[in-house]
């Protein structure tokens, strides 16, 4: 199946309960995610999160939408939200609890336009996977937006992972690779799945945002490394 996030949503939704997701990384292993995360309600989101939310305006897309929980705070406020989702038991798992406009696609063969808002969250930009990739997807977003409309995504800077005790930042000469250019490895029962994910810093965000003609500002900034930044034509 591949689809170990889909089935523990899945899971979660239809029990109530689910086993954690193992999630293993090129610097990082053993991490676990409750799939109780993907169903948080507003109370339950981090402010960078709520503070999106409270910025969408007009035509909505949430992209990446996982269980929903974006789509429905966004649809009790009367907003026009369509959710987007390749994972297809995490889409029918949104149709299950209400939200309204589901697309199950993947985001680049998605040509649907006339967007006010676009909304990638839950460190939104490693859906572009590299850097590259990010300024492609990026494209492919500003053409889905109405001339006034705005992205709004998170990251995180993960140059802490490489700091030393002196505040100096270790670089490996060899890979002349983006330090935020990850492979994660997830496993959920015997269900598993490897891909590329990426994290990136607003500096280079802004840099990758103006190859795209888009302007990118800073909203907030979180506790640990992430931002919210708005992206607009």
């Amino acid at each position: 199946m591949n689809d170990p996030i889909g089935r523990a949503i899945a899971d979660f939704f239809e029990r109530g309960e689910a086993p954690d997701i193992l999630i293993d990384t090129n610097y990082t292993e053993g991490e676990l995610l409750s799939p109780a995360f993907f169903f948080r309600n507003e109370d339950g989101m981090p402010e960078i999160e709520t503070t999106a939310l409270n910025l969408c305006r007009g035509k909505v897309l949430d992209v990446g939408a996982a269980a929903g929980c974006h789509a429905l705070a966004l649809q009790q406020r009367g907003l026009d939200v369509t959710a987007l989702e390749k994972s297809v038991l995490s889409a029918g798992v949104m149709q299950k609890r209400g939200v309204e406009k589901v697309v199950c696609t993947d985001l680049f063969l998605f040509q649907e336009k006339g967007f006010d808002t676009i909304l990638v969250l839950m460190n939104g930009a490693g859906i572009g996977e590299t850097t590259e990739g990010l300024k492609k997807m990026l494209v492919h977003l500003k053409e889905r937006l109405n001339e006034n409309g705005q992205i709004l995504i998170d990251s995180s800077d993960i140059r802490y992972l490489f700091e030393e005790d002196d505040g100096s930042v270790w670089i490996d000469l060899a890979d002349d690779s983006y330090m935020g250019e990850m492979v994660y490895e997830l496993t959920y029962k015997n269900d598993f799945s490897r891909f590329k994910w990426l994290f990136v810093d607003f500096e280079t965000l802004s840099a990758i945002s103006r190859e795209a003609g888009l302007q990118c500002v800073l909203i907030k900034e979180g506790d640990h490394f992430d931002y919210l930044a708005q992206l607009t034509v």
